[in-house]
């Protein structure tokens, strides 16, 4: 019996995956045995590529791939192959590329048929199994396209349509300008923070007029714009953006954590599914925004983000799971809705149970289906407290405990699915954001962070080869990483680095820098490749220059890069940057929104970084309080060794011969605990008060 003439997906580790193994298609995965296949046959590929907390991606499996008929035609007339996009982000980058251009929209599930080579011919998302609302139904088009295979002319024209979608795919992904450009200049930001504000909407928060999505590198831009210009327009859209992020849909008021993105433009009714990349980086920009404003609700909210993220995506060697679906039992949302009905069922004092319906908005109406409510901030403890004719400290006290009852009560409910992959990128992001959180809210915070790295390293690094893999589950490692798992890796590496004052954690952000240099970087085209010159040939080898869910690897690898320039000069991650911001300058300026992870690096490239050397056993307490409360944009926290001795220690693990200029006579001064702060080029005297360092920069 061949390969394919069985359901193979029972052999896979991704939840997705399992997901579709018992469907009466015989899916294949992505590998030689399933492409040979189709060679062999002479028939196309049916590709779907979705996530396991993709609520369409259930909606079409119910509909067609359960289906026999559906079954019988795939089987028969196709290989069907079955991807992981969050395993497999490379395929998924080449194919979805590709439904934008032609259909000028795209998400999932991704629908493609490809020609036995890998060359896609025809290309959707979602279809219904019949035809409905305008829609072709999947099961007439998969009797379309197999008739038109069979017949010579109309393969023809297939072969011809795969021959120019494949071309349109390398120009878009795989190109680099003829002449490379410049680098953005450092007044680059403020244009790019002014194009912000004309993106913003300002009446509800965030950005565009439909639905939203976090856009959290936008955030940063426009953080930095303020710190440097003091605009204050570009503080009111943070604050408004944030502001709709933390109090209306997007957030789960309950048990903390952000789902995916709003279907509406006013940030209440979400699509439910969590995604550990969102915490990351929401928590990111949460503590930025407390940082540069002052507002505690973004660093609460970041807390409580943690707190999900460790109390329920936490592997219990350290690592984080992947995501939590939007679904319970089969209905979308249900974990997280409530009526005034549950709501009075759940907490036992009758007034709480109505402060909490009038705080949260919960009515007999209800804003989701079935008259069901998503909790949204909906009034003020002081509007509570005059309309219940309470004191402001008993509204909140009751508030308090009507939440702890809420959240006791929805234990109790069918959770939603947990996708328990540990992917290397996304455990990059969610360490770099514990890292923050060290600094700004709780030291303790740096235990996870470490913790997660070192459970990324045991498993997914390959120190004797200089290799990191994509994936682990259940004890299998898989997929040799991509470019966004060296970079986010190597970012939380660093920063956990910064929390902790560790140079093992420096020492492995220099290993990764190495092989992103070895793996990614191609010097004759002067860009960064999204996927190893080692790894799989594909009908293209795909840059990621342009934020999506989560920011361009190759803007946070040029970022990374610039940093640990200061700490291995002679090693040319300086020079590789340059490169990559030189080669895509010109595309930085015409579109910096679509951009905003080159953006941040250019303006460090541009501005340098603000260099804060700390000659010290460990981090003083005030010190510590005080950088959790001052926003130091392009700060790079460079802790060493109070003596020389202990200086030459760290360099002889970090196989430096000599040390790094950011090191270099900047000691301790009378055994005290001293500060250098270095930016343009200039450097403060030592300090034994990191508020005299400040000052010089002129922050007091």
């Amino acid at each position: 019996m061949s390969a394919t003439d069985r359901n193979r997906l029972d052999e896979e580790r991704s939840p997705y995956l399992r997901q579709h193994a018992d469907n009466p298609v015989n899916w294949q995965p992505w590998d030689e045995d399933a492409l040979a296949a189709a060679r062999e046959r002479d028939v196309p590929i049916f590709l779907s590529i979705g996530y396991s907390a993709c609520h369409w991606c259930h909606v079409m499996e119910e509909e067609s791939f359960e289906d026999e008929g559906v079954a019988e035609l795939l089987n028969e007339h196709f290989v069907p192959i079955k991807v992981d996009r969050e395993e497999r982000p490379d395929l998924d980058s080449l194919y979805i590329s590709i439904c934008q251009m032609v259909r000028g929209n795209a998400g999932w599930p991704l629908s493609v048929w490809l020609t036995p080579d890998g060359r896609p011919f025809y290309v959707g998302t979602y279809f219904p199994r019949e035809p409905q609302r305008g829609m072709p139904g999947f099961r007439g088009l998969l009797s379309d396209i197999a008739e038109s295979w069979a017949d010579p002319d109309d393969r023809r024209e297939m072969e011809t349509r795969a021959d120019q979608w494949t071309r349109a795919i390398e120009d878009e992904l795989e190109s680099v300008p003829d002449q490379p450009g410049e680098p953005p200049e450092a007044d680059h930001l403020a244009r790019v923070a002014e194009a912000t504000v004309r993106a913003a909407d300002r009446e509800h928060g965030g950005f565009g007029q439909g639905q939203k999505f976090p856009q959290t590198g936008r955030i940063h831009l426009l953080l930095r714009a303020y710190d440097r210009t003091g605009r204050d327009a570009y503080r009111a859209v943070v604050d408004e953006t944030l502001s709709a992020m933390a109090n209306r849909g997007l957030y789960d008021h309950v048990g903390g954590g952000f789902h995916r993105y709003t279907t509406d433009r006013s940030w209440t009714v979400p699509h439910f599914e969590k995604m550990l990349y969102d915490q990351a980086e929401l928590v990111r920009a949460m503590l930025a925004g407390f940082q540069a404003t002052g507002n505690a609700r973004y660093r609460h909210v970041a807390d409580e983000t943690l707190a999900f993220v460790e109390r329920e995506l936490r592997h219990e060697g350290g690592g984080f799971f992947s995501t939590l679906d939007a679904r319970s039992g089969g209905e979308e949302g249900t974990f997280y809705v409530w009526t005034p009905e549950s709501v009075r069922e759940a907490v036992d004092d009758g007034t709480a149970a109505d402060l909490f319906c009038a705080y949260y908005g919960v009515t007999e109406s209800g804003n989701f289906e079935g008259g069901t409510t998503v909790l949204t901030v909906s009034s003020s403890l002081a509007d509570l407290a005059e309309e219940f004719d309470l004191d402001p400290g008993t509204v909140e006290a009751k508030l308090a405990a009507a939440h702890d009852d809420v959240f006791e009560a929805r234990e109790r409910r069918e959770r939603p699915p947990r996708d328990e992959k540990v992917l290397a990128g996304w455990n990059g992001l969610m360490i770099s954001a514990f890292a923050a959180g060290a600094l700004v809210a709780s030291e303790g915070y740096a235990d996870r962070a470490t913790e997660a790295l070192a459970f990324v390293r045991e498993h997914l690094w390959d120190a004797d080869e200089g290799v990191l893999h994509r994936r682990y589950k259940d004890g299998e490692v898989a997929i040799r990483g991509y470019l966004e798992d060296y970079a986010f890796l190597g970012r939380g590496a660093l920063r956990c680095y910064e929390a902790t004052g560790e140079v093992e954690h420096l020492a492995f952000a220099l290993d990764l820098a190495r092989a992103i240099e070895r793996e990614f970087w191609d010097g004759s085209s002067g860009t960064l490749y999204f996927t190893p010159e080692s790894g799989e040939d594909l009908v293209a080898r795909p840059q990621e220059l342009t934020d999506h869910s989560t920011p361009s690897s190759a803007g946070v690898a040029a970022s990374l890069l610039l940093a640990l320039d200061h700490f291995a000069p002679d090693e040319g991650f300086g020079d590789v940057a340059e490169s990559v911001l030189s080669t895509h300058g010109n595309r930085i300026r015409g579109d910096p929104l679509q951009h905003a992870a080159l953006a941040l690096a250019a303006d460090e490239y541009a501005s340098g970084h603000v260099e804060l050397t700390v000659a010290a056993d460990g981090l003083p307490r005030e010190w510590r309080d005080r950088l959790a409360t001052t926003y130091l944009p392009r700060r790079l926290l460079a802790p060493r060794p109070p003596t020389d001795d202990g200086l030459s220690a760290w360099l002889s693990e970090l196989g430096l011969d000599d040390a790094p200029p950011i090191w270099a006579s900047r000691d301790a001064i009378d055994d005290e605990p001293t500060v250098y702060l270095c930016e343009d080029f200039a450097c403060s005297p030592p300090q034994t008060a990191l508020s005299d360092a400040l000052a010089w920069r002129g922050r007091e």
